[in-house]
Order: C-alpha cells, then structure tokens, then sequence
C-alpha cells in the first residue's frame, strides 16, 4: 500500500532592508499583484500575506516594510516592528532574505544580525541579477556571502523577470512543515479589496511623486461600495503641509487626475469590474510622527 502523498502548508517570511524587491517577489510567487510596488524605499507599510495554493502544498508568503535603522520617527519605528513580527517565535516556517545583485550594505548586515535568533532554515534569495553586468562577479561574491551565514541554500534570481523564481519557490516548498491548508484555496491574500483601492492610489502618488513627497503622504479608503458590475471608490489622500497638497494636485488638477485614472485602472484590473474612483487631499499635520494617528489611519 503507498503513502498517500504529503501535503506541505507553513509561512515564509520574506524579509531585507527597503528596496530590495520583496513586493515584487512575492507577487511573482503569488502570480497576482497583492503588494504595491515602486522604486522607493519603504514604499511596503503593511504586514501582507500573500497566499499560494497547489494541491501538495500552500505557501502563506508574509510580505513585510524593510528592516533598517531605526529612527526616532514613529513611522520609521512602526515599519521595524511590523517586520519583526514576522520572525516572532511561531511566526515563519522559513525564512527568505532579498538581497541585490553583488551589492551587500551595513544595512544588509543589520538584518543578516536580526536573524542570527531565528531557529527555522533562511534561504538567501539574490534578486535583481539581470542588473549584474558583469555576471563573472556573481559566483565569487556568492561564495563570499555564503561565508556570512549557514544559509539553507543560495538562490540567484531576478524577480521582476521571473528568472528562477520556481526553483525558490521548489526550495521554500521542500522545508516546509507536513500540514493541512490554513487558507481556502482560491484566496490568495489576507488583505480586502478596500485595503488594496488605498494601496493602489498611494502607489501612484509615490511612482509620480516619490522624490517631492516619499514619507509625508499616505491613503484612506473613506467609501467602498459594490453594486452589481461597478465598485464605487472614495479615497482620502493624507498629506502634512498645505505645499504638498498643492503638489498632489499638481497644476490645474492634473496630477490627481493623472494618479486617479492609473489607480482606477488598477482597480479595474484587480476587481474584475468598472471602477467609480473619487479622490480628496487633505492635510492632517505630523500625522507620520504621531503613534494616535497612524493608528487611525490603519498603521497597526
């Protein structure tokens, strides 16, 4: 009589410092656009799982905010332990560090340290090779970094091309613990569709205007209704100062306008049905620095 086959369920977190690639890898993972993504650090806020299903397995991906060093700002201090829970005890299964190509930095090194505590396997994931010129410097510096820690294993890939994401993701299922699935198997995030229409808006605003505005600004989903076909959308977009709300709209509306349509279009794409978005800027001062409001803006 034959084993029945093992079914693999756990959590990976993904974890490294801001602007490694850990949205866009855990989207590719995934197969869907779950996190927002953009060429900004700390562009991640949130805590988001993203969940993959087969019929051996499921991957409950934690997509986290870079680990760095922290600052005396609260939003800074919010992002570093929204992270770290995802290394609590009982908190991952297994855990992937992104990092980029044959550049390793202090920061890279601040985490590696945050790891040294953790007691499940860590795959080292090197993102962004199709950056790597020279791909001759590739194996000497991963032999170099191999010296850092006992990794699990080593995995050179490029997320955003998809290149060798699959035998990650045949490593990460392989270490997975024996158990059943914790998820239905056609949800992929933790996250509803209103948590995603403030997303998506605010990762127009920081695409468009990343270096005017890169921390002072964040969304507020102030209506969500479905009716039939349409999903209709009010978001609030929270700036510190009256200068930047001028910013956001930009001359003669035409940034709101710009950002809304992008979003809406987003939206429409992730929804599965036509968007009715409404967007308002409203200045709310020290917001990002004030523990009350971040609370009240959804940083929990």
């Amino acid at each position: 009589m034959t084993n029945p086959i093992l079914h693999r369920c756990g959590f990976v977190a993904i974890v490294g410092r801001p602007n490694v690639g850990k949205s866009t890898l855990v989207n590719r993972l995934v197969g869907q656009k779950i996190s927002i993504t953009a060429r900004r650090p700390q562009t991640t806020r949130h805590r988001i799982l993203g969940i993959r299903t087969r019929a051996e397995f499921q991957a409950i991906y934690v997509d986290t905010p870079g680990l760095h060093r922290e600052g005396k700002h609260a939003m800074s201090r919010y992002l570093n332990r929204t992270a770290s829970s995802a290394l609590a005890v009982g908190g991952a299964d297994v855990v992937v560090l992104v990092v980029v190509g044959t550049k390793w930095t202090e920061e890279d090194d601040l985490v590696l340290g945050m790891l040294n505590a953790v007691k499940v396997p860590i795959l080292l994931a090197v993102n962004k090779i199709d950056l790597v010129r020279d791909k001759t410097t590739l194996l000497p510096h991963l032999q170099q970094i191999s010296s850092k820690h006992n990794f699990a294993q080593i995995v050179p890939l490029s997320a955003i091309r998809g290149e060798n994401v699959d035998a990650l993701e045949q490593i990460i299922v392989l270490l997975l613990p024996e158990g059943v699935a914790q998820f239905p198997e056609d949800q992929i995030t933790d996250r509803n569709l209103r948590f995603l229409a403030a997303e998506l808006v605010r990762e127009k605003l920081i695409r468009h205007l990343g270096e005017e505005l890169p921390y002072a600004l964040t969304c507020e989903v102030e209506h969500f209704e479905e009716k039939g076909a349409l999903a209709r959308v009010g978001v609030i977009i929270w700036v510190e100062r009256p200068g930047q709300k001028a910013i956001v709209i930009g001359k003669d509306g035409a940034m709101l306008k710009r950002v809304g349509q992008e979003a809406r279009e987003d939206m429409e794409r992730n929804f599965e049905r036509k968007v009715f978005l409404e967007t308002w800027v409203r200045v709310r001062t020290g917001w990002s620095d004030d523990e009350r409001a971040l609370k009240s803006l959804g940083y929990e």
